[in-house]
């Protein structure tokens, strides 16, 4: 199985939400709650952010089967909405996927990314990915957000004569 890891384009952002839409469903279920921003967000809301950040998409024979965001801030990159579509899961797309927004996000110190506190399968890859919890925040009563971090060890080192 091939999969091509490429940077999202503005006709890719429609399939994306698309697919986006389908795999927090199985988020909202676990927290029994359907009104969560990826859920909610329209293809407006979609491009604004394209604007603004990297998008990148995982296609197998041009299939769009994962995707993930992220953009780089006070030498932070913040990476999020990871998603795989259901029938792929479990396949290393993911793993692909965290690993492709890392190097193209390799001009900073550390990578951050959140999940919720009962994604037992999040939490799982992010650990197996050099991932560690370093602080938790209670979102409302049924919702703790864990955020996790990580060094950029294959950051570029300047030397200095």
């Amino acid at each position: 199985m091939h999969i091509d890891i490429s940077k999202a384009t503005l006709a890719d952002l429609k399939p994306i939400l698309r697919l986006q839409k389908e795999c927090y469903q199985t988020e909202a279920e676990i927290y029994n709650d359907y009104d969560i921003p990826p859920l909610l967000q329209d293809l407006k809301a979609l491009e604004e952010e394209f604007a603004q950040i990297t998008i990148l998409k995982a296609e197998i024979r041009g299939e769009l089967v994962g995707s993930v965001r992220g953009y780089i801030d006070n030498e932070t990159a913040h990476i999020g909405k990871l998603i795989v579509a259901p029938d792929f899961q479990n396949r290393g797309i993911g793993r692909l996927l965290i690993g492709a927004i890392e190097s193209t996000l390799a001009g900073c110190q550390q990578f951050e990314l959140f999940t919720g506190s009962l994604s037992s399968k999040n939490l799982y890859l992010y650990s197996k990915l050099g991932y560690q919890e370093f602080y938790r925040q209670e979102a409302s009563n049924h919702l703790t957000m864990i955020f996790l971090r990580k060094p950029n060890t294959n950051e570029r080192t300047q030397i200095l004569l």
